[in-house]
């Protein structure tokens, strides 16, 4: 019977796919790309990467870089001992076309796919695990933090009238969807409106999308302020047991 557990778990775990566009440039950091800069023992993307490579409902990892990029970022992810990374494509001009890039080199038998933002190191198995079930539950699911600081808008310097925030959520990563819903939504035309993540795309295409709350720390390390905070919480949370 524990064979049979074990088996089923593998197979399971062969259903899911993680997405992982590392091709921006990160031009609000400044300075080498942030994805290869060192956190800790690793470049934040590896970092990024372990957290799901170490996840047992996880069976591949695809990456996504600038084209000139990939044999040198195969070769780095390779001496990570990264066991489930299938493969690294050549990413696209937006974060959107890299996804569509990634999307193309999922296995077939892959029925869920994550997507996760390559400078988002800070996210717990706990977390992974809740999108993944809720997509297979609901189709689609993202993290999100609710919004708990006041609302206003502003123009020529001035406050003008408060935004109620009941209801306004900040978006995270990971994404989860069903593949089929994920495929149609980036084959379809591009809508009027920008998407600026893939729940937007799937949502464009009439489908809901389940929310799973986050946790602040789960920050994306996009200014300079970011990264020194990255720096500052990586001694301490690479030591924290995993939950």
């Amino acid at each position: 019977m524990a064979h049979d557990t074990e088996a089923s778990d593998t197979a399971q775990a062969h259903e899911v796919a993680v997405l992982v566009p590392a091709a921006g440039r990160g031009t609000r950091l400044g300075g080498p790309r942030k994805q290869f800069r060192m956190l800790g023992d690793a470049p934040l993307l590896v970092q990024t990467l372990r957290a799901f490579d170490r996840h047992p409902a996880v069976g591949h990892l695809i990456v996504a870089v600038p084209s000139t990029d990939v044999q040198a970022t195969t070769d780095r992810l390779q001496e990570a001992a990264l066991h489930k990374l299938s493969a690294v494509v050549s990413g696209g001009a937006s974060r959107q076309a890299s996804v569509a890039h990634a999307l193309r080199a999922v296995p077939s038998p892959v029925e869920v796919v994550l997507v996760h933002d390559a400078v988002r190191p800070f996210i717990r198995p706990n977390y992974i695990e809740a999108v993944i079930e809720a997509s297979r539950t609901h189709g689609a699911a993202a993290l999100a933090v609710p919004v708990a600081d006041t609302l206003r808008r502003g123009a020529d310097g001035t406050f003008q009238d408060t935004v109620p925030r009941d209801g306004l959520y900040r978006m995270q990563t990971p994404q989860g969807f069903r593949r089929a819903w994920l495929e149609r939504a980036h084959q379809a035309p591009a809508p009027e409106a920008p998407r600026t993540d893939d729940v937007g795309l799937v949502q464009a295409q009439g489908h809901t999308v389940h929310i799973v709350e986050g946790s602040a720390r789960n920050f994306k390390v996009t200014t300079p302020s970011d990264w020194a905070l990255a720096q500052q919480l990586w001694p301490h949370w690479s030591t924290e047991p995993l939950q």
